[in-house]
């Protein structure tokens, strides 16, 4: 296992190395500019708009901007906003407490749901209640959560006044009236995120746990006696969950960039609005710092499935 990981983590360098690169190359090709709105303000003079892109280097080869740009990075530096006027490193811890908070309750909730409706529903196949779960689970991931943010922004803020549409970070309140409040604004961004998260892993549990109650050691543990409840929670369920696990651990960079349009549904001032205002303003170091955060979430993840595959699994030998 330490010489599968130590291989692994040694792939990760030239892949992030080549994945940079990519974006990169594509930020620095894409059409816009950083200081397009000063070269459209008179009032401001050329040579200031020159001193400016003098700068940040603005003029420089691509390969030249890169190697600059990837050293800073190693070291810390992630650049300096245009629009923000701030670090991108500061920026995004800024952001990134809101996004851990809301994303991460969303995951939780999702795994909450799909684990009792999945199961239920491989215990009691073609019943009515698997067929009620599996309709709302087809109609829960095939809805784009842009249009069930609306319906809920809808029917519970408008028609029935119970919850705020937009996420305020500035809340003045105190004490348990504070966090009531924050309770308020994140149940309808929560329950978005994580009611499609779980519409989808409910599918993946219900067939997990289908194919192993169908084999020899589930029938033989009936056999000697164990009740249905043990049989199913600690042999069915417990081998079931392996590819689950690995299903859960490769959806959590998903759940990042899924965010990007419900943050921006609900005015969440976390790191997926942060992104699509740094998209319409040109903010190039912002885009690309977050856009390479993504992948190296992606990266990374993919990892950590595989390492828990073999750890959950004790017929995966990594060599």
């Amino acid at each position: 296992m330490s010489k599968y990981l130590l291989r692994r983590l040694l792939i990760l360098v030239p892949v992030l190395a080549g994945i940079s690169l990519i974006l990169f190359t594509i930020l620095a090709l894409a059409p816009g500019d950083p200081f397009e709105e000063l070269a459209t303000n008179p009032n401001v003079p050329p040579e200031v708009r020159a001193n400016l892109r003098a700068q940040f280097g603005l003029d420089d080869p691509i390969a030249i901007r890169y190697v600059r740009w990837f050293s800073s990075m190693l070291r810390g530096d992630w650049g300096f906003s245009f629009a923000s006027r701030v670090d991108v490193d500061t920026l995004i811890l800024q952001r990134l407490p809101t996004s851990l908070l809301v994303l991460g309750s969303a995951q939780l909730l999702g795994i909450l749901v799909a684990l009792p409706i999945g199961t239920l529903s491989a215990v009691r196949p073609y019943s009515i209640f698997d067929q009620i779960a599996t309709t709302l689970a087809f109609i829960g991931f095939s809805l784009p959560s842009f249009f069930t943010g609306l319906l809920f922004i809808l029917f519970f803020s408008i028609y029935l006044d119970w919850l705020p549409f937009i996420y305020r970070a500035d809340i003045s309140a105190t004490g348990w009236r504070f966090y009531w409040e924050h309770l308020r604004q994140a149940i309808m961004p929560v329950a978005v995120l994580g009611l499609f998260q779980g519409a989808t892993l409910t599918r993946f549990v219900r067939s997990a746990v289908l194919d192993v109650i169908r084999l020899d050691y589930i029938n033989t543990a009936r056999a000697k006696g164990l009740s249905e409840h043990i049989t199913i929670i600690k042999h069915a369920v417990r081998n079931a969950l392996i590819p689950v696990v690995t299903l859960v651990a490769l959806q959590i960079p998903t759940i990042f960039t899924g965010a990007v349009i419900t943050e921006q549904i609900f005015r969440v001032p976390g790191i997926g609005s942060l992104l699509i205002s740094a998209i319409l303003a040109n903010d190039t170091p912002v885009i690309m710092a977050i856009t390479f955060v993504f992948s190296c979430m992606v990266v990374l993840f993919n990892l950590v499935a595989d390492l828990l595959y073999g750890w959950l699994d004790p017929r995966i030998s990594y060599r």
